[in-house]
């Protein structure tokens, strides 16, 4: 294993560490606790707090998306690791402004079971009222009859982005909730691997994938995906990718969509925008426009190379809360 870390143990708290280091005007420590992160961003009082949680080694996501007009806090816990039940639930009280919170997290057996208990707590506790929404846009992870069952994947950061809007703008719990909900009915996501990744701790390669392979629907934690095919040209990933997103969410002729390419965590952007180059010629082709594009690293695992592709179909409500402005020290949007 080759990494720039120095012991695998300490890697969680040296990276909350770099990150107060660069940004603690933006982001601070719960009470000095390097799992939990709050947004500095002096939100009113009344207003929904919205937190999620999961595992360290996919930043941005998930710490990276704390700030205005997204999330007031984060918890972590070890590498592709739920975090504990008791760090969601000192973040929810953290978080809490009188209105409630919306806990949105993306659907892993562990972080529910942790939130769930979280939740729980702070109700039985603190009477705070909390409301639970699964991130569940992974197309290859179930069959579309199935969708409960899918994972979460890089699809949520446009909930946590409407979610974080829909806050800023005065809505209630529920509303927020609601609207979060709303989002993760339109998108949809779908990956592609072409390398492993290695936590720090367990120091190998978490699968192996041939030189000359490509995977589809490879998880990010290395969860098996539909198929390993030879390894194809950039063009025909994005026309495989989108084509798998299509047959479960159909698009017509005047349709509008946000498109997200987003970097696993050792593909370049160059590749990337290669990639959506296609993507957009082919929903061109079709008479479906792009609003807001999203090309970089949003979601990604460790260093694993590949990508994924995320689509949210737009209605005239998703269009003005994505495109609503939200600062975080790893995602800032000027649209309007």
């Amino acid at each position: 294993m080759k990494k720039l870390i120095n012991k695998p143990e300490d890697f969680v708290r040296e990276t909350m560490e770099g990150i107060i280091a660069a940004y603690g005007d933006k982001v601070r420590l719960l009470d000095n606790d390097y799992r939990i992160l709050l947004s500095s961003y002096g939100a009113r009082e009344g207003k929904v707090g919205i937190v999620t949680a999961g595992g360290s080694g996919h930043l941005p996501v998930f710490l990276g998306y704390v700030g205005q007009g997204l999330l007031d806090g984060c918890t972590v816990g070890n590498v592709f690791a739920s975090p504990a039940a008791s760090k969601m639930a000192d973040m929810i009280r953290a978080c809490d402004r009188g209105s409630g919170v919306l806990v949105l997290f993306g659907n892993y057996g562990g972080d529910k079971m942790n939130f769930e208990l979280a939740c729980e707590t702070v109700e039985l506790e603190d009477d705070i009222k909390t409301k639970m929404v699964l991130v569940k846009d992974d197309v290859a992870s179930a069959p579309k009859e199935e969708a409960q069952r899918r994972r979460g994947v890089a699809g949520m950061v446009y909930a946590f982005k409407v979610a974080g809007a829909k806050a800023e703008n005065g809505g209630s719990l529920e509303e927020v909730a609601e609207a979060a909900q709303h989002a993760l009915d339109n998108i949809r996501t779908m990956g592609a691997a072409l390398s492993s990744c290695t936590v720090p701790q367990v120091g190998e390669p978490t699968f192996s994938i041939a030189e000359d392979e490509i995977e589809i629907g490879m998880g990010i934690h290395g969860e098996p995906g539909l198929e390993v095919r030879k390894m194809m040209t950039a063009d025909e990933v994005a026309e495989t990718l989108l084509g798998k997103i299509m047959a479960d969410m159909p698009l017509e002729a005047g349709d509008e969509v946000s498109v997200m390419v987003n970097g696993l965590g050792a593909t370049p952007l160059e590749e990337q925008l290669i990639l959506y180059r296609r993507v957009h010629q082919l929903l061109k082709e079709r008479g479906i426009s792009i609003y807001m594009p999203h090309i970089g690293e949003y979601a990604t695992s460790m260093e694993m190379a590949g990508v994924s592709l995320t689509v949210m179909k737009l209605d005239g409500e998703l269009k003005g809360l994505l495109g609503q402005v939200a600062k975080s020290p790893f995602y800032t949007n000027y649209n309007k």
